[in-house]
Formats: structure tokens, sequence, C-alpha cells
């Protein structure tokens, strides 16, 4: 993570940790690595959209992630994400080992193991889709 964007992203989460800039790697769970609370996520956002002109509302966090499975696909009758919810999260935070997480992983566990390289790529996919619309 070394182009302007992911930066960005990293200071950005730093600062609203307040932070080192070393202890903000792409690697990093803004939940369980860093610390991150729900109120510390809406001051991430709202600097990434003043900073980087970026708006991603909270919700749209869970939506990202979950990308349009439904609830009831997304995770079993025991909240266990699905293989169809842990084929999406591949996609998404590609850094997870889905074997491992079979059958185990809670649905409410999920955010916990998105890092800020995740959150990069969804500013990165927003900026695409921004300039391909103003462009």
């Amino acid at each position: 993570m070394s182009d302007s964007i992911s930066q960005a992203v990293c200071d950005i989460v730093g600062e609203a940790l307040g932070l080192e800039p070393d202890e903000v790697t792409g690697s990093a769970t803004l939940l369980d690595d860093l610390g991150a609370e729900s109120i510390d996520l809406l001051d991430i956002l709202f600097r990434i959209e003043r900073q980087l002109g970026v708006r991603i509302e909270a919700a749209e966090l869970a939506d990202y992630v979950q990308g349009g499975v439904p609830d009831a696909e997304f995770g079993d009758a025991n909240e266990i994400v699905s293989d169809r919810g842990l084929a999406q999260l591949r996609l998404v935070m590609p850094q997870i080992d889905s074997a491992a997480l079979a059958g185990r992983l809670k649905a409410d566990d999920v955010m916990g193991l998105f890092t800020v390289a995740n959150l990069e790529q969804l500013v990165r996919t927003r900026l695409s889709v921004t300039n391909s619309v103003t462009g």
C-alpha cells in the first residue's frame, strides 16, 4: 500500500484512531487489530468523504461486504456464514482463509475481519464509479 490513495486511507485511519503511522498497515483489521468502535468508523468515513470526496455510509460497509447476498442466504439459521456467504467474502476480503472459517464464522464476526486494505479497495471502487460517471 504505497500509492496516494493507500497512504490517504492509512493516514485517515491513523488520525481517527490516534495511532502512529507505523501502526496502520493494510493487513490490520479496523475493529480487532486497531480497536475501532462504531463511532470511530463513522469518523473514518466522514474523514474519507472530506479528504477524498468519497461518500460511504456506515450501513454501506456491511452491504459492500455482503455484496447483495440476501441475509437468509448469507448465513444459516445459526447465523453461521454459508458457503455462498464465504464465496462473497472471498471477493471483497481476499485475505480471509475461507476454508478455515467454513462452518465456523459467525455473521456478527465478519466485520472484525475487515482490514484497512479492504477499506482502501472500497474507496477505490467508489472513486472509479464516480470517475466513470463524471468522466
